[in-house]
């Protein structure tokens, strides 16, 4: 679970910045920059639905 959380963190943070590559080399001119920050939300979205049913099904426990 835990490789999970880092992979799809790290392909968050990969859509973000080429989101801020494309909107700096697109003048923001272009739809490529929209569509890797559309990709990042739904990127976190997912994340947080996996979070949240490991949690419910018990892959997840609470606390520290």
């Amino acid at each position: 679970m835990k490789i999970l959380v880092i992979l799809m963190l790290a392909a968050i943070f990969a859509s973000l910045f080429s989101g801020l590559f494309f909107l700096y080399r697109d003048k923001g001119g272009s739809a490529r920059t929209v569509k890797a920050l559309t990709i990042r939300v739904g990127l976190s979205l997912v994340l947080f639905l996996v979070l949240m049913a490991g949690y419910y099904f018990g892959f997840l426990k609470r606390g520290l």
